[in-house]
């Protein structure tokens, strides 16, 4: 498949997607984030890829907002549609996704941008990253999830006065806030990602897939965590990868999962 404003590319069983616009900070727009949903869908049916990493292209910025050109003349109604295609497209579909996505934070993500790392499953930031949430500044407010996803990662509080002040936050800040896994020197953030990455990919995927299903409803209005949980435990037994991993733990070895 053919991309314009992305980069993908395969090492061991890690896909990784690359937003490729620098000189735009690799800011969003519509055809970034349909490229984005068409690379993870495709990276959820290769059977080589265990792991989908995010990152930006250069040192500036993972992902520095949405491309503002594209929507400061809409009207309320094209504002609506905006961010519920988004959220479908890409956000939902990132957090929803059956194999974890990991988000390699390296320099700044702002608006858009964090809301692309917090829809991922896991986040790491290099210490030169940024994050925010900048939009009431431009008198809007996040519509890609934010304002749901950060107060379930950081609190209620917190989560207020990041949007409310559009003030940005370091790495660190963000690392004890809750908001990042962990932090690293930026020369490292590709290594420390695959590290994190390889330690996945020696597990079962079937079970991975349910426990994303099982976690993801326990913020879901409408589902009910634990009988979610008691759900997907019950379909484990009925999977391959629960018998090699049975099989392999009485047998004293290392189990094999494949799809």
């Amino acid at each position: 498949m053919e991309y314009t404003n992305i980069l993908v590319s395969q090492n061991e069983s890690i896909q990784w997607v690359t937003i490729n616009r620098p000189a735009q900070l690799n800011a969003l727009n519509k055809q970034t984030i349909q490229e984005l949903h068409n690379a993870i869908a495709a990276a959820n049916k290769d059977h080589t890829i265990r792991v989908i990493a995010l990152i930006g292209a250069g040192e500036k910025a993972f992902v520095a907002g949405a491309d503002i050109k594209e929507f400061a003349d809409f009207s309320p109604e094209e504002g609506k549609n905006l961010a519920k295609e988004g959220q479908e497209t890409l956000f939902d579909f990132i957090e929803n996704s059956k194999k974890p996505v990991i988000a390699a934070v390296n320099g700044f993500a702002l608006g858009g941008g964090l809301e692309l790392a917090m829809a991922s499953h896991i986040r790491v930031a290099s210490e030169n990253a940024k994050m925010g949430l900048p939009e009431v500044s431009l008198g809007v407010i996040p519509g890609y999830g934010g304002t749901q996803r950060l107060a379930q990662l950081v609190g209620k509080g917190k989560a207020n006065e990041m949007i409310f002040t559009a003030g940005m936050i370091s790495a660190t800040e963000a690392q004890a806030w809750g908001l990042v896994n962990t932090v690293c020197a930026q020369e490292e953030l590709v290594a420390t990602v695959e590290k994190i990455a390889l330690k996945i990919a020696q597990n079962s995927p079937l079970a991975i897939a349910s426990a994303i299903r099982a976690v993801n409803a326990s913020t879901k209005a409408n589902l009910n965590g634990f009988s979610t949980e008691i759900e997907e435990f019950g379909n484990c037994f009925g999977t391959k990868d629960f018998v090699e991993g049975t099989t392999a733990f009485l047998e004293k070895r290392k189990p094999t999962f494949t799809i």
